[in-house]
């Protein structure tokens, strides 16, 4: 056995202790199809305002500007899934289940750090640096190269024992590896769910987000004040969305996490409307001191809660005719 073969069995065995779904390994190398398909995308400007996708070019597409001699890249998942949904009613505000419990950035981190230090006692010092949704590193290209799932007609990464609802994660190494063979079967087949579902009409065709059209973007990324022609679109997702996950039927597949820092704070689980339109400053850092929601802070989840509740303009009540 080769010393790439067995490092790479080494890698795939201890991120499974890790607590990680699954793993998978791709060479560092140019994403030389990604780059026309990037250009595209930004020439559109379907990043909106999200100015700092537009930066860094070279370095989403080689994570070798991003780790010097990099070899290998490491795409993993963990699974965010939750046991149990908030309570939803039709009306009830809605936010993202990724955004349940504590942020994933500081859980799946710490999790890679101490995986890159488990690996480095074991196989001895080598460069490499980890990276969850922090850096320009497109990760589900590259965790497509590593055979862990295709792109959906929604753009996320869909994998077949577990559907959607997962978090991705990477470690660029300097350490050569045996790369798993490139994912490449498309099984969305005629599916077009997820593009019918989105109530802003943000997927103009299988593959592509237009980002600045997003549920997502306008209730997290957006800073300024909502657009009044998206009043009544939101469908009551006052932080994120998972309308196009929720409709996917991959994500019949999708099993609960074993993650006890993503269960929500107690005072989450029992938070009904009024709370949120009445939620203070105060309440809003005890209770998600550290959410992902930390994001919008307080003031842009206000915001959005405000958005939500005003009537569309097609609801409100215009002048009275004269007889």
């Amino acid at each position: 056995m080769s010393s790439a073969e067995k490092y790479a069995r080494i890698v795939k065995s201890r991120a499974k202790e890790m607590g990680f779904d699954h793993c998978g390994i791709a060479q560092a190398t140019f994403l030389e199809e990604e780059a026309p398909r990037l250009e595209e995308w930004l020439s559109r400007n379907y990043q909106g305002k999200m100015a700092y996708m537009a930066n860094h070019f070279e370095k989403r597409l080689d994570p070798r500007k991003l780790v010097e001699g990099a070899k290998s890249v490491v795409s993993l998942i963990y699974n965010y899934y939750p046991d149990n949904k908030l309570p939803e009613e039709k009306d009830d505000l809605k936010l993202a289940k990724y955004a349940y419990g504590k942020d994933y950035h500081f859980v799946i981190k710490d999790k890679l750090k101490k995986l890159l230090e488990v690996l480095r006692e074991e196989i001895g010092d080598f460069g490499g640096r980890v990276f969850v949704d922090s850096a320009p590193v497109m990760e589900r290209q590259w965790a497509q190269r590593a055979g862990l799932g295709w792109q959906g007609k929604n753009s996320l990464l869909l994998n077949r024992d577990m559907g959607s609802f997962f978090f991705l994660a990477e470690i660029i190494i300097d350490l050569p590896l045996v790369p798993d063979a490139s994912f490449a079967g498309d099984y969305c087949g005629t599916c077009t769910k997820c593009i019918e579902a989105c109530p802003t009409d943000a997927i103009p065709q299988a593959g592509v987000v237009d980002g600045s059209k997003c549920i997502s973007y306008f209730t997290i990324e957006l800073k300024e004040e909502l657009p009044n022609e998206m009043k009544g679109k939101f469908e009551n997702w006052m932080f994120g969305c998972d309308i196009c996950q929720d409709v996917c039927p991959w994500n019949r597949f999708s099993k609960p996490h074993n993650e006890p820092e993503f269960q929500p704070h107690p005072d989450l689980r029992e938070m009904k409307n009024e709370d949120w339109v009445e939620l203070t400053e105060e309440t809003f850092g005890r209770v998600f001191q550290k959410s992902a929601l930390k994001r919008t802070k307080w003031e842009g989840l206000k915001r959005n809660i405000r958005f939500l509740k005003e009537k569309p303009p097609s609801e409100e009540e215009g002048p009275g005719l004269s007889s």
